[in-house]
Formats: C-alpha cells, structure tokens, sequence
C-alpha cells in the first residue's frame, strides 16, 4: 500500500463494514514515538535556508526519510521545526538512526 520507505509502510490496516455492506480498508492510527527516547545517529547543523529533504538526503542518502528527523525532533510540522531553527544561527536537528 505504501512505499516501503514510508513512515507508513509497516502500519497494520483494518477494515470498516458500513451500514449497507461497503467495506473500507483503511490503515490504523500511528503513534508518534518520543524522540529524546530515539536511537541517535548525530546531530545536524542547520543552515539558514536548509530543507529536511536536503538534509535526509545527505545523511540517509534518501530525500523521502525527513520524517524521520521530524519524529526525532517531536515535530509534526516539519516547516515551522526549520522556521524555528533558522532563527538560530547555530540551530542543530536530531538525527536518528533509521529503525525498521
């Protein structure tokens, strides 16, 4: 259902029987982990201007693993975390080892 490098790919999914018999497959509910409690791989300078998909291609070799960081950094708007860190000019993102 989704791709396998997806924050999504290893989510159970369920199904839904309304009323008249239609069924909708749908993929259940994740938990954000807590991201202090996250495997460290290193920390990430930020330089003003900088993007998550930049920066996940360059420690990850993957553009589509920023959510990873996001997850790291217990951000759920990965625009306003890089807005709050580029007030900073030596703001540092937490990056963690990937995990299955």
């Amino acid at each position: 259902m989704f791709d396998h490098a997806s924050r999504y790919a290893a989510l159970p999914t369920a199904t839904l029987t309304a009323p008249d018999g239609t069924v909708t497959m749908y993929v259940r509910r994740r938990f954000l982990p807590q991201g202090a409690a996250m495997p460290l791989m290193r920390t990430a300078a930020v330089p003003p201007g900088d993007r998550l998909d930049l920066l996940a291609n360059r420690v990850y070799g993957d553009p589509l693993a920023y959510w990873r960081i996001c997850d790291a950094n217990d951000a759920l708007d990965p625009l306003e975390m890089l807005a709050e860190a580029a007030g900073d000019p030596i703001a540092r993102l937490r990056v963690p080892l990937p995990q299955g």
